[in-house]
């Protein structure tokens, strides 16, 4: 363009006004992404421990490793030491076994819970689990990942009562003998025990 056209050029557009813009605001969507993200798991961690009904902990957090020969050891106040010894010892029949063997933590942790439950709802007091200790050094460290989710596991169920690593011809270190309280049926089974043959005590006689 020479200098002449550039002039009536700009004499052409010496009265045009541009147009009004609306101002534009720029959408942060990794800020929304972030936001929407955070909101399922606000509702994921309120609605996760509700949806299957399991209190236990699934947060490894809070869960050590623990060495395939370490001796699991527990007891509730109120147990009496000479029910804990026998129990220590292996002296109470198993009426029950669970193997967690080759589980993954997700599938024990149901497993686990199901079976105590279901063990305390038909009245059994003394079971097993088994966690192993592995052979491997592949199967030592899921072993001992497993052996401190049950440590721990075992502790957050108000049922059990006591537990206690077992004797060699039981497993060992890698399986635990566990002490669960007595159901309703039972205490009321042993109430009415205790109240047969009682003559009631006659203040006036």
């Amino acid at each position: 363009m020479n200098d002449d056209e550039e002039r009536l050029f700009l004499d052409e557009m010496s009265g045009v006004v541009p147009l009004k813009r609306e101002p534009r605001v720029r959408r942060d969507t990794r800020r929304q992404a972030d936001g929407e993200s955070a909101g399922r798991r606000r509702e994921a961690a309120v609605a996760g421990p509700a949806s299957d009904g399991n209190p236990l902990s699934d947060d490894d957090r809070f869960v050590e490793p623990l060495d395939p020969w370490y001796v699991l050891d527990f007891k509730r106040p109120g147990v009496q030491n000479g029910v804990y010894r026998k129990l220590r010892q292996g002296r109470y029949p198993a009426d029950a076994r669970l193997d967690l063997h080759r589980m993954t933590v997700a599938i024990a942790r149901r497993e686990l819970y199901d079976y105590i439950r279901e063990c305390h709802r038909l009245g059994l007091r003394s079971v097993m689990v088994i966690h192993g200790k592995g052979e491997s050094r592949a199967q030592r460290e899921r072993c001992s990942i497993l052996k401190g989710y049950v440590n721990a596991w075992l502790r957050e169920l108000e049922v059990v009562q006591a537990f206690h690593s077992a004797q060699p011809q039981h497993g060992g270190t890698g399986a635990v003998y566990i002490l669960l309280r007595k159901s309703e049926a039972q205490k009321q089974a042993t109430r009415d025990k205790f109240s047969k043959g009682r003559v009631p005590y006659d203040s006036g006689s």
